[in-house]
């Protein structure tokens, strides 16, 4: 994978995110029948919006993992705020067994920066995450 770097009138930037979070009491939501591929074709739409771009994303049972290349005027928080808000509002309107659910996500999320040393690393890992089991 090359990194790329984002290029404004006045910034060069190069900022990848690891994100992993998780649904409320780690309830297992990703082995409900197209909850997976609806949740992710949601953070693509989010994304996009956002202007980010997706390097990998995956989903085990009760948690995701996202690695983000995201422009510098966004926070991490700022980034969760937005895919977990909008993910959770569609998701529990589409699906029966999420919609008994006051919200989808907790409020904790883990984030970690990733330089041109490691991106590679933490791909293959969110990669490989399905393949465990």
């Amino acid at each position: 994978m090359e990194n790329k770097y984002r290029h404004t009138n006045t910034t060069v930037s190069l900022i990848n995110y690891h994100f992993v979070f998780w649904p409320r009491y780690r309830r297992k939501i990703f082995l409900i029948s197209n909850v997976e591929k609806r949740f992710k074709e949601l953070v693509k739409i989010k994304c996009k919006e956002l202007e980010i771009e997706i390097i990998a994303i995956e989903c085990d049972k009760d948690h995701s993992h996202m690695f983000l290349n995201c422009p510098p005027a966004l926070s991490p928080s700022g980034i969760m705020q937005q895919i977990k808000g909008y993910t959770s509002k569609i998701l529990r309107e589409e699906f029966v067994e999420l919609s008994k659910m006051p919200g989808l996500w907790t409020r904790s999320y883990f984030v970690s920066t990733a330089g041109n040393v490691c991106s590679e690393t933490i791909k293959k890992y969110a990669e490989s995450q399905k393949k465990r089991y």
